[in-house]
C-alpha cells in the first residue's frame, strides 16, 4: 500500500494521511536514518564538513518532515484514531533525537572535523553550525557516562508522553464543557450585555451540535465574549471558573502530570550538570543564566507595580461609583467586564464598534500586503493543494521575479478536532532555493448570523503576530537547514512576529485593510483615536498577568522541589497572586491546563520570559520605522536583511544592532505602554 507520508514532497497530501500510515512510515524513516547515523560514524575516511554535519542534516530531515506533518494534523484534525497512532509512535521519536547526542561515535566524528584545517576555513554560517552542534551535543548528554547516558534517554521518552498526553488531557476537557442557554432572547437576562456578533455564534454552535437555543464552550471567541460583557455575574463566573478548572480532575486531571513533568525537567538538568531547569534552557538564549531571566522578569516588575497597583484601585473604585459604596471587591470574573465599562467611560471607546472594520479576509489580505508593501514579495492562491479541512486555504510566497520562497497555509476557525489558541508551524524550513513550508493556524470566530467572521482589534494582532512568524520562517536566506528560518533563540524569536503587531493601530497600516463589511468605509478618526488612546488603558496591568505567568514558570523551574510533598498548583498561585488584578480562589487550576509550559518536552518551559524580552526587543526596533516611516520599503528591506532572513546564522544581538545601530533598551518598550517616566 501506498504510504503518503514516505512520499511527501513539495505539497504534502494532507487529504490521503490517515492513522493507519502513522506507524509504518515512521517506523521504517527511524530505521533509515538510524542507518544513516551509523553510516556516518563507520566512514573509514577523514571527516568532512560533508561526510558529518551536512550527512546528518539529510540523515534526519526526512523523518523530521514526516513527523512534523503527523504533529499538525493532530493538533488541527485529531481523531482518536490519529491519537492513538502518534502516541504509539512518539516515544520512540522522542527516543531517537535525544539519543543523537548521546552517540559516541557520532560524536567523535564531529570533534575530528572541528580540529581539521576544512574547518578553519568555513564561512561564517557553517562555522557557527559546527560550533553550536557541538554545544548542543555536549548540553544534551555527549560527555556523559554510559550509565548517565541511558537515564537521560529514558528521561527524554517518559518527557515526550507525558506531554502528549498534558496537551491531550486539556483538548478533551475543553471540548467535555458546553452550557447551553434557551432561546429567549430578548428576555433572556443570562446573556444581557454580550454583543449580538457572539449571540450569533452561541447559537450557531448550537444548531451545529443539534440543539436549540445558545451554546457556550470554552473556546476562546465563547469565553472572552462572556467575560467581557455579559452582565450576570453568574455565567461570567462559571464560564471563568470551568476554563480556569480545565483538567483539575476526572479523566483529564493533569495536575499529577505537570508535578511529573516538573521531575523530569530536574533530574534532567542535574544529570546534565546544571543547577535547574531554567539554567539548561537559558544557557543558549540571550538571557544566558535562569538568575538573569529572572532579573528582568523582576526588574520590569518593579518598574510596573506602582501603576498596577493604581489601576487596581482605580477599577474597584469605579465599581463603587456605579453600584455604591458598598459594592464587594472584584473577584477574578469581575475584572475584564468593569475593564471594559470603565474603557468605555474614559475613552467612549468600545471594542465592539471596531470589529464591523475587521473582517477575517480583509485582515488577512492586509497582512500580505503589508509584507508586500515592506519586504518586496508577492503572496498568491496556490490552487489545486491538498488541505486538512475546508475551511484552509494555501498561498504562494514569492519574489518580484516569479522564485517562490515558501507555500503556506492559513487555519483560521475553531472546531473540537484542533487545538486552541494560535501558532505558526513550520513544516520545512528549506535552503533556497528550494521553498519552505508553513502553516498558521488562529480560532478566530468563524462567520455567523449571515455576516463574515468579524474580528476583535486582539484578535487582529494575533494574525498579525502569527503571519510575522511565518515571514521569519519562509524569507530565510539561510544556507544550513538547521539553522534557517525561525529556529533561533526562544527570546529572540517573538521579536519578528511581536513587531507585527504595531502596524495593527498605525493608520498607515489600518488603511491596508480596515473597512467597514457593509460600507466599506475606513475607520473614523474619532474611533481610531479612541483605540489608540485605548492603547495603554491598564498597560500596567496587562504587563504584571504576562510576568506573572513569567514568574510563576522561573519559580516551579528553579525554586520548588517537585521530589517534596508541595503541590506545584498551590505553589504557582503563591506567585501567581502578586501578579493577579483580583484575589484568586484557593482552588485556582489555570496552570493544569497551561499549554505553553507543560505541552512539549520543553516548549516555553523557563521561558515564557521571552515574550517580554521580545517585547523590549520590537518596541525599540518598531522606533525606526515611526522614525523613517511606518511603510518605508527601506526599513523593510534593512529588517528583511538584518532579521527576517538571517535565521540563526549570526548571534541574535548583532542581528538586532545591525538593524538598529545599537543595543535595545528597556525605556522603549515603558514609554509605549505609557510607564515611562
Amino acid at each position: 500500500m501506498e504510504n503518503p507520508l514516505l512520499a511527501l514532497g513539495a505539497h504534502p497530501p494532507f487529504d490521503r494521511i490517515a492513522a493507519e500510515h502513522v506507524t509504518p512510515a515512521i517506523g521504517q524513516l527511524l530505521a533509515e536514518a538510524g542507518r544513516a547515523l551509523e553510516a556516518i560514524e563507520t566512514d573509514p575516511e577523514p571527516a568532512t564538513y560533508a561526510s558529518t554535519l551536512l550527512a546528518l542534516e539529510v540523515a534526519t530531515e526526512p523523518l523530521e518532515t514526516a513527523m512534523g506533518v503527523v504533529e499538525h494534523l493532530e493538533s488541527t484534525a485529531t481523531t482518536p484514531a490519529l491519537r492513538d497512532a502518534y502516541n504509539a509512535v512518539l516515544p520512540d521519536v522522542s527516543a531517537f533525537w535525544a539519543g543523537i547526542p548521546l552517540r559516541h561515535r557520532l560524536f567523535q566524528r564531529l570533534v575530528a572535523l572541528s580540529e581539521t584545517d576544512e574547518a578553519k576555513r568555513l564561512d561564517a554560517t557553517r562555522a557557527r553550525f559546527l560550533e553550536k552542534t557541538l554545544a548542543d551535543f555536549r548540553r544534551h548528554g555527549a560527555t556523559l557516562a554510559p550509565a548517565d547516558k541511558e537515564r537521560l534517554r529514558a528521561i527524554d521518552r517518559e518527557l515526550s508522553t507525558v506531554a502528549s498526553r498534558f496537551s491531550q488531557n486539556v483538548l478533551d476537557d475543553t471540548n467535555a464543557f458546553e452550557l447551553v442557554l434557551p432561546d429567549d432572547t430578548p428576555g433572556n437576562s443570562r446573556l444581557a450585555g454580550v454583543p449580538a456578533s457572539a449571540l450569533d455564534l452561541a447559537r450557531e454552535a448550537a444548531h451545529a451540535a443539534g440543539q436549540s437555543g445558545y451554546r457556550l464552550t470554552l473556546q476562546a471567541p465563547s469565553v472572552n465574549a462572556v467575560l467581557t460583557y455579559a452582565d450576570d455575574a453568574a455565567l461570567r463566573q462559571t464560564l471563568w471558573r470551568a476554563y480556569n478548572d480545565r483538567s483539575t480532575r476526572g479523566a483529564h486531571d493533569n495536575r499529577s502530570l505537570v508535578r511529573r513533568l516538573l521531575e523530569l525537567r530536574r533530574d534532567k538538568a542535574v544529570l546534565l550538570g546544571f543547577r535547574d531547569f531554567a539554567d539548561l534552557v537559558t544557557e543558549e538564549r540571550m538571557a544566558k543564566t535562569g538568575a538573569e531571566a529572572q532579573r528582568f522578569v523582576d526588574d520590569l516588575g518593579e518598574k510596573t507595580r506602582a501603576a498596577f497597583e493604581r489601576e487596581k484601585a482605580e477599577l474597584l473604585a469605579f465599581r463603587r461609583e456605579l453600584e455604591g459604596p458598598d459594592a464587594p471587591l472584584l473577584e477574578p470574573w469581575d475584572v475584564a467586564y468593569y475593564s471594559e465599562k470603565l474603557k468605555l467611560v474614559r475613552y467612549a471607546f468600545d471594542d465592539e464598534k471596531l470589529r464591523p472594520y475587521f473582517s477575517f479576509e480583509r485582515v488577512l489580505d492586509g497582512a500580505f500586503r503589508l509584507a508586500e508593501t515592506l519586504y518586496g514579495v508577492r503572496i498568491e492562491k496556490a490552487e489545486g493543494v491538498s488541505v486538512w479541512h475546508e475551511t484552509v486555504r494555501a498561498f504562494r510566497l514569492k519574489e518580484p521575479g516569479g522564485a517562490e520562497l515558501g507555500l503556506f497555509y492559513v487555519d483560521p476557525y475553531p472546531r473540537e478536532s484542533k487545538r486552541g489558541g494560535a501558532w505558526m508551524h513550520g513544516l520545512v524550513a528549506a535552503v533556497p532555493p528550494t521553498p519552505h513550508l508553513a502553516v498558521f493556524c488562529a480560532n478566530v470566530a468563524p462567520p455567523a448570523g449571515g455576516k463574515p467572521s468579524l474580528l476583535t482589534h486582539r484578535d487582529v494582532e494575533t494574525i498579525f503576530h502569527e503571519f510575522g512568524h511565518l515571514l521569519h520562517h519562509c524569507l530565510s536566506t539561510v544556507s544550513v537547514r538547521s539553522l534557517a528560518g525561525t529556529r533561533v533563540v526562544q527570546d529572540f524569536v517573538e521579536l519578528p512576529s511581536q513587531i507585527m503587531e504595531n502596524f495593527c493601530t498605525e493608520r498607515e497600516g489600518l488603511n491596508l485593510f480596515a473597512r467597514h463589511f457593509e460600507t466599506g468605509e475606513p475607520i473614523p478618526d474619532a474611533l481610531l483615536d479612541g483605540l489608540r488612546a485605548a492603547r495603554t488603558y491598564r498597560a500596567a496591568s496587562q504587563q504584571m498577568r504576562q510576568l506573572g505567568f513569567a514568574a510563576v514558570d522561573l519559580a516551579l523551574h528553579r525554586d520548588f522541589d517537585p521530589s517534596s510533598d508541595a503541590d506545584p498548583i498551590a505553589f504557582g498561585n503563591q506567585v501567581l497572586k502578586d501578579y493577579a488584578a483580583a484575589t484568586l480562589p484557593p482552588d485556582y487550576g489555570m496552570l493544569a491546563s497551561f499549554l505553553h509550559l507543560f505541552s512539549h518536552p520543553v516548549g516555553y518551559a523557563a521561558g515564557y520570559y521571552s515574550y517580554k524580552w521580545a517585547e523590549v526587543l520590537d518596541a525599540d526596533a518598531f522606533g525606526r520605522f515611526r522614525r523613517e516611516g511606518i511603510l518605508s520599503a527601506k526599513v523593510g528591506a534593512d529588517f528583511r536583511e538584518h532579521v527576517l532572513s538571517q535565521g540563526d546564522s549570526r548571534d541574535p544581538m548583532d542581528l538586532f544592532v545591525g538593524f538598529m545601530g545599537r543595543k535595545p533598551t528597556v525605556e522603549a518598550l515603558l514609554e509605549r505602554q505609557g510607564l515611562g517616566g
